[in-house]
C-alpha cells in the first residue's frame, strides 16, 4: 500500500494537456464529498462529464475516524458521478488536508565535471535531493523541483545540455504523517477505487484557482474548508510553502449551536443565510429567530439581532486567520508570499470574509473559482469545488509523474527525464 512521492516541475495551469482519456477527482473533506468525472483531449482541454457530491460522514479535521461511513459516502459520490457521465471510474485523483502536512526546501549539489548536463546527472541530482528528505515517521507526498543552479547560477529551468562544473537544485519536500494518509487510502480501496495520486488541497485549489501572473509574482491561498484551512504560498511558478490548520467554518457552526442552543441543522442555516464576518450598521435592527435544541415548537424560538450572530462568527474566523499569519511569519515567506491572497473552499462564501481577511492578513483579497475546466454548472464553479477541480488539472496537465520513474531502472530514468526536459520546453 506504499504511496510513491509525487515529482512535478511546473506549476502553469496555461501549460498543454498531456494527457488523453477519462480522469476523476475525489474531494474527500470534512463536511462535503465530491467526485468529478471528465474527458480530456489536446483539442478540448477538460470538460467534466459527471459530478456527483455527497454529505461526508466519518472524518473530522480532515481526517477520518469512520472508515465505513466515509466508504459509504465515497460510493455515494462516484456513483452519482458514474451515472452522470455513463461511465465506470477505476482510479481517482484524491485531496489530502490530514496528516499534518510538513513542508520544507532542500538545497543540493553535485560535480558535472565541466562536461555537457545529461540525463545521468539529473538522476544524481534529484536522487540527492530525496536522500535529504529525511520523512522518518512520516511519508513524502511531494517532491517538487525548483529551478537549478550551476556553478552558482540560479534560474535555470532546463540545464541539459549546458556545461558547468556544479549542479545543484532547490526541492520543496511535504510530507505527512503515515497513519492518516493510510487510512485515507484504505477508505478509497474500500470503494473499489485505486488511488492514482494523493495532492495537498491547497496545492489543487491553486492550480485550478489561480492565474500565471500570481503564481509568478507571489500570491498566497486559503483554502477554507469544513473542518480544516490549507495554506498554500505559490512564488517564481511553483509551490514554496504548504501548511494545514485543523480549523474551517464547521467550528464556525459548532461556536453558533453552542452559543445560541440550536440545532446544527439551523445553525448552519443561519451562518448561510444571515451570518457575517464583519458588522454592519443594519446588524441591530435586524432579527433572526432561533429554534432552541429539543423545542418542537416553533413558538418557544428565541428573537436575537442579527448582530448577536455576527459577534459569535467574527472572533472564530479572526482566530483562524490569525493562525494563518502565524504559520506565515514563522515560515520565514511573508514577503514571498506577495501582496495577494485568494479563496476558495467553502467557508471562504461566508459575507464579510474578504474584508476581514484583507484586514487581519494585510493584503489584496480576491475569491477564486475554477478556470479552464468546461461543463461546469455555475453550482459546481464556485470556491467550494476548487480542490476537486484542480485535482483534475493535475491529472490532465501530467503533474503525477511518479518518482519511481528515477528510483527504480535506468530505462524508467531516462524516460522520466525525458519528460521532465520536455515539460521544460513546452512551458519556459
Amino acid at each position: 500500500m506504499k504511496m510513491e512521492p509525487l515529482l512535478f516541475v511546473s506549476d502553469s495551469s496555461s501549460r498543454r494537456v498531456v494527457r488523453s482519456g477519462l480522469i476523476a477527482a475525489l474531494d474527500i473533506g470534512t463536511t462535503k464529498v465530491c467526485c468529478f468525472v471528465a474527458r480530456v483531449s489536446p483539442q478540448d482541454g477538460i470538460r467534466v462529464v459527471g459530478i456527483g457530491h455527497q454529505v461526508s460522514r466519518g472524518l473530522r479535521g480532515g481526517t477520518v475516524i469512520d472508515l465505513d461511513a466515509t466508504e459509504l459516502a465515497i460510493r455515494g459520490a462516484v456513483d452519482a458521478a458514474e451515472r452522470l457521465a455513463g461511465e465506470t471510474v477505476k482510479r481517482v485523483f484524491v485531496n489530502l488536508s490530514c496528516g499534518d502536512p510538513v513542508s520544507h526546501t532542500v538545497g543540493v549539489e553535485v560535480s558535472v565535471s565541466g562536461h555537457e548536463i545529461e540525463d545521468a546527472d539529473l538522476q544524481h541530482v534529484l536522487h540527492q535531493g530525496m536522500a535529504r528528505a529525511e520523512p522518518g515517521e512520516r511519508e513524502v507526498v511531494h517532491a517538487i523541483p525548483g529551478s537549478f543552479t550551476i556553478d552558482g547560477t540560479g534560474g535555470v529551468r532546463e540545464p541539459r545540455g549546458m556545461v558547468g562544473t556544479r549542479l545543484g537544485v532547490d526541492m520543496h519536500i511535504v510530507t505527512a504523517a503515515v497513519g492518516p494518509l493510510r487510512n485515507a487510502q484504505i477508505c478509497v480501496e474500500r470503494a473499489m477505487l485505486e488511488l492514482e495520486g494523493m495532492v495537498l488541497s491547497g496545492y489543487a485549489s491553486g492550480l485550478s484557482s489561480l492565474v500565471d501572473d500570481e503564481r509568478n509574482l507571489g500570491v498566497t491561498l486559503l483554502d477554507m474548508g469544513g473542518g480544516t484551512t490549507s495554506i498554500a504560498v505559490f512564488s517564481e511558478g511553483s509551490l514554496i510553502y504548504a501548511d494545514v490548520i485543523p480549523v474551517g467554518g464547521q467550528h464556525v457552526t459548532n461556536d453558533i449551536a453552542r452559543g445560541l442552543a440550536t440545532p446544527m441543522a439551523q445553525a448552519e442555516r443561519m451562518k448561510t443565510l444571515f451570518g457575517n464576518a464583519t458588522p454592519s450598521p443594519s446588524d441591530e435592527r435586524d432579527m433572526i429567530d432561533v429554534p432552541q435544541v429539543g423545542e418542537a415548537d416553533r413558538a418557544a424560538a428565541n428573537h436575537i439581532p442579527r448582530s448577536a450572530l455576527t459577534g459569535i462568527i467574527q472572533p472564530r474566523l479572526e482566530e483562524t486567520l490569525e493562525m494563518v499569519r502565524e504559520r506565515l511569519e514563522y515560515s520565514g515567506l511573508s514577503r514571498m508570499s506577495g501582496r495577494r491572497l485568494v479563496l476558495t473552499g467553502g467557508a471562504s462564501q461566508l459575507h464579510g470574509v474578504s474584508e476581514l481577511a484583507s484586514r487581519v492578513l494585510d493584503k489584496q483579497v480576491r475569491i477564486g473559482r475554477p478556470v479552464a475546466i468546461q461543463g461546469l454548472a455555475e453550482a459546481t464553479g464556485g470556491p467550494a469545488f476548487a480542490t476537486c477541480a484542480g485535482l483534475l488539472m493535475y491529472g490532465a496537465h501530467g503533474y503525477a509523474e511518479s518518482l519511481s520513474s528515477i528510483e527504480e531502472s535506468p530505462q524508467q530514468t531516462r524516460v522520466g527525464l525525458a519528460r521532465i526536459g520536455q515539460w521544460f520546453k513546452q512551458n519556459f
